[in-house]
């Protein structure tokens, strides 16, 4: 069993990746920084989890 996403953080992250497809990669930590550029989130919990869910979608991707 995989982990539940909510549907704000998948169509957020689905978002970001159709909008910059060159800009984020499959490095949390780099795509941590690069939110704090793009978009404006309150929390660090919401950020981190658009974060692994992006990192997620690009290795699904690379496949």
């Amino acid at each position: 069993m995989g982990k539940v996403r909510t549907i704000l953080i998948k169509n957020v992250s689905k978002e970001l990746i159709n909008k910059y497809p060159d800009v984020f990669t499959t490095d949390f930590e780099q795509n941590k920084k690069l939110l704090d550029k793009f978009v404006e989130i309150d929390s660090k919990h919401l950020r981190n989890r658009i974060s692994g869910y992006i990192v997620n979608l690009l290795k699904i991707k690379n496949k």
